[in-house]
């Protein structure tokens, strides 16, 4: 037999009230859902804070990894200014001064005689290159052009800045 209820009480009580022993489902329902709302904000917290790093990964290397340590100064430290100038620095766009750098090189470099105009230079063809294979490749451009032969590639030959040696008046 159910127990009987008090006279003062109302006879009508709400539907999340649960009988004692029972589950309380709105109690479960509340839990879940206080989880995953707090699992939505972290992630948009993140994708928001992540906004600069996004926007500059378009533009150069340079430019990235600055907003991107801007960005993680501004997460560690609570700052929010360097996240805004990590925000505005992603949105202007650098000037490019290597291009026109390596334009007066290839042109300096043809002006000395050096390479043919056009020829990749070691340091674009391949940027690990070490030292002394730059300097080879440009003795066997020097030979090429001058129609001398080949220098040997050790470094010794190379005293004279990668210009061929001085024939020899036989």
């Amino acid at each position: 037999m159910p127990p009987a209820i008090n006279p003062a009480a109302p006879h009508h009580q709400p539907a999340f009230f649960t009988a004692p022993g029972d589950t309380d489902v709105l109690f479960n329902v509340m839990a879940i859902f206080l989880v995953v709302m707090v699992l939505m904000v972290g992630v948009f917290y993140f994708k928001l804070h992540s906004l600069p790093e996004r926007i500059a990964h378009k533009g150069q290397k340079v430019q990235f990894e600055i907003v991107a340590v801007l960005g993680l100064i501004s997460l560690f430290t609570h700052n929010h200014i360097f996240w805004i100038a990590g925000l505005l620095l992603a949105f202007i766009p650098m000037p490019d001064f290597a291009t026109p750098l390596i334009g007066m090189d290839a042109s300096l470099a043809k002006m000395a005689g050096m390479r043919k105009a056009g020829a990749a230079t070691p340091s674009q063809s391949d940027e690990s290159a070490s030292p002394e294979a730059m300097n080879a490749t440009v003795a066997k451009q020097v030979a090429a052009e001058s129609g001398a032969q080949a220098i040997a590639s050790s470094p010794a030959h190379f005293g004279n800045g990668g210009r061929a040696a001085p024939k020899e008046k036989a």
